[in-house]
């Protein structure tokens, strides 16, 4: 109850900022923050080396510092901080709370800006990208990462448990999520490791789970977001198939446990290409391949986040400035090596395979160029965080031997269909 109450006042406050002026800009040298949920010395090198390239030309802006918050708790934590009067100066956004900062207020609008910025081609940048980050006209976000799901192999577990790659099943037209639950069911049985691991789900995070739903056709809400998908015929179907794979099958490891697919305990892992950095020093032979084919036919699941300037920032014009530097064409190329850029003349294999020298071009284009094309981004919603509670705590008694599923997903859409409809 104390989370949701949290959750409840952290998304108000984001409400008030549209009632509130900006920040108080302070005389003098300048020192930047930006949140984000990353943690990785690889990300953080290349953010802090982009950061010391911009100081030199900017002796007023004395520091920049990257504050990494925990993903799981990243927007509360965010929000609480605005509402405590602490608000950084930029911040990442994730795409399930892109409603509520786009149209609350509380970023700073960036069009005026990117566009004057030297070099910058703002027309450059692919609408489809934008759109979440887009009100009247206004953009309020970069959208620096617009990232499909694929599916790391590990091909030596699979050769191990006797089974064909993923590889060779698309190659004969059969990679399912029939096929796929099968494969992961043989390893753990054959070869004694996890079969799939949904990352970064750890039975909390479920939105992760579109990355399985969509291969049914199913979706949290409708596209206008009013209406509740939870208990929609497509969704049972698939929670009931992820279900039976979870605890009938083991072909994904039940909860409590976390097996960790970059350190060889599981053969395979639903994720964006950003952690394929973890892979550098690894020796088993791997894959990188679209999420399998489900009854609704081929699909992409895309996640998204957007980098915005808080209006409470202290150094509003600074802050933007810096985002367009950040942002810039040359930056882009360099961000590219973790988050698929927004840049209609940087979606090729080329560019990607630059920044992803692990990656084979083909894979690239299989799983981020083709995934962007026809990718629908993870669920977003206005009241995210109030949404999102009421959501893991009603999946909460599904993810037990068994759960009456049907019943399980009713009881979400009663609790988050008063919240749809505000």
């Amino acid at each position: 109850m104390r989370l949701r109450m949290v959750a409840v006042a952290a998304a108000a406050s984001l409400l008030a900022l549209t009632a509130c002026g900006g920040g108080d800009a302070e005389d003098g040298p300048a020192t930047l923050r930006m949140t984000i949920w990353s943690s990785s010395p690889d990300h953080l090198a290349l953010l802090n080396g982009i950061a010391d390239e911009y100081r030199k030309s900017h002796p007023d802006v004395t520091a920049i510092t990257f504050d990494s918050l925990p993903l799981e708790n990243y927007t509360t934590t965010l929000t609480t901080q605005l509402a405590g009067g602490n608000a950084p100066d930029l911040a990442w956004v994730l795409e399930s709370s892109a409603p509520d900062f786009v149209r609350s207020g509380a970023l700073v609008p960036l069009e005026d800006t990117l566009r004057a910025a030297s070099d910058y081609d703002y027309d450059d940048l692919q609408p489809s990208t934008t759109k979440l980050w887009t009100a009247d006209d206004h953009l309020y976000a970069y959208p620096f990462s617009t990232s499909p799901f694929g599916v790391f192999v590990n091909t030596d577990l699979v050769k191990k448990a006797g089974q064909r790659t993923p590889a060779e099943l698309i190659k004969a037209g059969t990679w399912t999520w029939d096929a796929a639950f099968a494969l992961g069911s043989a390893v753990q049985s054959k070869a004694g490791k996890a079969g799939l691991v949904v990352r970064d789900f750890d039975y909390k995070t479920w939105d992760n789970l579109a990355t399985v739903w969509g291969g049914w056709g199913a979706e949290a809400w409708s596209a206008d977001g009013k209406t509740c998908g939870f208990d929609k015929p497509e969704m049972v179907a698939a929670m009931t198939a992820l279900h039976e794979a979870i605890f009938t099958a083991k072909a994904l490891p039940g909860p409590g446990t976390a097996p960790d697919f970059f350190a060889g305990d599981a053969a395979m892992t639903i994720t964006q290409i950003s952690r394929a950095s973890l892979l550098k020093d690894q020796t088993f032979g791997w894959d990188l391949v679209p999420l399998p084919a489900g009854p609704a036919g081929e699909y992409s699941v895309i996640g998204q986040a957007g980098i915005g300037v808080l209006k409470k920032s202290a150094h509003v014009d600074a802050a933007t400035d810096f985002l367009a530097f950040l942002t810039d064409p040359a930056n882009s190329t360099k961000l590219a090596r973790f988050f698929p850029p927004p840049r209609k003349s940087q979606l090729n294999t080329e560019t990607l395979a630059a920044g992803n020298p692990l990656l084979e071009p083909e894979q690239l284009q299989a799983v981020v160029i083709d995934g962007i094309d026809s990718g629908t981004v993870k669920p977003s919603h206005v009241g995210s965080a109030e949404i999102g509670q009421q959501v893991r705590s009603a999946l909460d008694p599904l993810w037990k031997p068994g759960a009456d599923v049907r019943a399980v997903l009713g009881s979400v859409c009663a609790a988050i269909a008063p919240l749809l409809k505000q």
